[in-house]
């Protein structure tokens, strides 16, 4: 081949070069999708968790729903206030009051108050023990399976086990909601942060079943409902609850409780 077809040939090859980009750089303006900018400065004051906690698939789908005004400025679990008042100085709007909320595990069966039907040695994780024998081997089948679904899911490293069940560490939890996704017993719930009180168990059996499987379990005696005077307790289903918005902290429910689980 000769220098000259060298040549030709590379100029041929750098003329087909520049006509593409040009095409691309054309198509590229032509149909390209135009960012609002307060959702790339929302995008950048979120943390970055992509936990879902906000209800939205990940951070950048919760930036663009606040730019739209689809989502509150506080909408980010994980961000809490600090975060919430810098997205709120993005769209030029007011933080409205949020409340800090925290995961609470509703059981009390600990490897020393929930009984066994019998050892399991299988795969470490309770939507599988769930669905064998009885629900799993302790006596209760409402109560916390202990291999850690919750603590598997969480970010955070909130969760861990603790003599046979999940418990929650609050400074560490962000209230994304994950935990409460992949328990496949629905133990846990979201509670205000600096809430007072809060009923240890979620067994709906009569009170003579849960005698005879756990030491703690909530026998639905109704004495907490009874001696509450803010109308924060109902016992529906065996079980007691309380009502958080209305509970005073006074400790009463507590204190009268027979099997102490309110803490």
């Amino acid at each position: 081949m000769s220098f000259q077809a060298i040549i030709i040939a590379a100029v041929v090859v750098g003329i087909v070069g520049i006509v593409i980009g040009i095409i691309l750089g054309i198509a590229g303006e032509r149909f390209k999708v135009e960012v609002d900018p307060n959702e790339e400065a929302i995008l950048e004051v979120l943390p970055g968790n992509n936990c879902g906690g906000c209800g939205y698939p990940g951070c950048s789908g919760l930036a663009a729903a606040i730019a739209k005004g689809e989502a509150e400025v506080g909408a980010c679990p994980v961000g809490g206030a600090p975060v919430a008042e810098k997205v709120a100085a993005i769209m030029g709007v007011e933080v409205g009051e949020s409340v800090r909320m925290t995961a609470f595990v509703r059981c009390s069966g600990t490897d020393e108050n929930a009984n066994k039907d019998y050892n399991y040695l299988g795969e470490l994780s309770c939507e599988m023990v769930k669905n064998i024998s009885n629900g799993g081997p302790k006596a209760c089948n409402h109560g916390c399976l202990g291999f850690g679904d919750c603590m598997h899911v969480c970010q955070f490293d909130a969760i861990s086990i603790v003599d046979g069940i999940s418990v929650v560490n609050k400074e560490f939890c962000k209230a994304c909601g994950k935990c409460v996704n992949a328990c496949p017993q629905q133990l846990i719930e979201l509670i205000p942060y600096d809430a007072k009180h809060m009923v240890r168990c979620h067994s709906m059996d009569m009170g003579k079943i849960v005698v005879k499987v756990c030491k703690a379990g909530c026998i639905g005696c109704k004495m907490c409902q009874k001696v509450c005077e803010a109308d924060a307790i109902t016992v529906e289903n065996n079980i007691a609850h309380i009502d958080q918005s209305k509970c005073t902290g006074c400790g009463v429910c507590a204190e009268k409780c027979p099997r102490k689980i309110i803490c």
